[in-house]
């Protein structure tokens, strides 16, 4: 059974509210300015590390999974979550490069609701390579010192 525009809507704002808090925050922060993954085994080393060491990479990613999840499979209407989020696409460009061999290496299957729902975009390679390239120039900014600031959206 899908969800009703009122379900959806009201999920959506619960989501929203999850972005706001504190650590989240910071985890999204870091994930768009300081996380800078080179190859798969970049993404895999971070995952084994530790708990504590990957922790801002799994609340972002893990987080962008559930909500493309509940997506999928008709908790949250398509057309309102994507009309009301773009932040999943920028998460998905930061570790698609990657993402295949990842899966061989850590697990199969990881984040593929994510990869499902941004890949089903119509245009969906030009909007990643929009995203890691507004991405990288946060990277560039925040490493200058010219961003003292946290995502909001």
């Amino acid at each position: 059974m899908s969800a009703s525009k009122t379900e959806s809507a009201s999920t959506i704002l619960k989501l929203y509210e999850l972005r706001r808090d504190p650590e989240m925050r910071s985890a999204r922060e870091w994930y768009a300015t300081k996380f800078q993954p080179k190859s798969a085994q970049d993404i895999v080393n971070l995952l084994m590390e530790s708990f504590e060491a990957s922790r801002y990479y799994r609340m972002v990613t893990s987080y962008w999974d559930m909500a493309a999840s509940l997506v999928l499979n008709g908790g949250i209407e398509r057309q309102m979550f994507l009309d009301a989020n773009t932040e999943h696409i920028a998460v998905f460009a930061k570790i698609h490069p990657y993402l295949a061999e990842v899966r061989s290496l850590f697990r199969e299957g990881y984040l593929q609701h994510l990869e499902g729902l941004v890949m089903s975009l119509p245009d969906a390679e030009k909007l990643l390579a929009e995203r890691k390239k507004l991405l990288e120039s946060w990277q560039k900014a925040a490493h200058k010192g010219e961003v003292g600031f946290t995502i909001t959206r």
